[in-house]
């Protein structure tokens, strides 16, 4: 749904209405957040939802635990790539760059630290991934509210509530169109629990 935010910003950005971009940015904000709270019961209740869809139990349990700690970053998404698509609509590539090139770096680390150094397993894996999410993150706030965009950002406002309409049809369509591209192989992924060996057709279908 953020991939809206880059049709929106591109087209004021050219035709030199620099003031929106903020304000669309912030408006893809409260959509964007709004639906990851309409989101949250899934990830919360996700073992008993697979469980009644008569999934294998312990995979079940497994995959809960698991989405707990997507709901992190599930929200981090919501400032993560909205913030991307601002920036590269105004050609600031290399922030982008070297906060991906930071969390990369970041990622690898944690990820040996607290797998390899601490044996914290499954809880290692997921806490390395919440860190590394949220770390590019801030560098990009920090970016844009301290001087990084002047011509686009120039504070909060209350515009930003108004006229969420053209914001939310915009999201829906391409949220739509990559959850078909990405339903796929939800749905194939699925399909293999009702398997009979379920843990080793997920493995084979993780590794294809």
């Amino acid at each position: 749904m953020a991939s809206a935010l880059e049709t929106l910003c591109g087209q004021s950005y050219g035709a030199k209405q620099y003031h929106m971009l903020g304000i669309y940015l912030q408006r893809s904000w409260i959509v964007l957040f709004c639906c990851a709270v309409i989101l949250l019961p899934i990830y919360l209740f996700t073992t008993p939802l697979l469980i009644a869809l008569g999934q294998d139990p312990d995979i079940s349990v497994v995959a809960g635990t698991i989405s707990l700690w997507y709901i992190p970053i599930m929200f981090s998404y919501v400032w993560g790539l909205t913030i991307q698509m601002y920036l590269q609509s105004q050609s600031k590539n290399m922030i982008v760059t070297y906060l991906s090139l930071l969390n990369f770096g970041l990622h690898l680390f944690l990820s040996w630290l607290m797998v390899v150094k601490f044996h914290l397993g499954l809880a290692g894996v997921m806490g390395s991934t919440v860190i590394a999410c949220w770390i590019p993150i801030f560098g990009q706030l920090a970016y844009v509210f301290f001087g990084g965009c002047p011509q686009t950002w120039t504070g909060f406002s209350s515009s930003a509530f108004t006229d969420l309409g053209a914001i939310i049809k915009l999201s829906i369509s391409s949220g739509v169109m990559l959850c078909v591209e990405l339903w796929y192989n939800t749905i194939l992924v699925l399909l293999t629990g009702y398997m009979k060996n379920a843990e080793v057709a997920l493995d084979a279908l993780s590794i294809w």
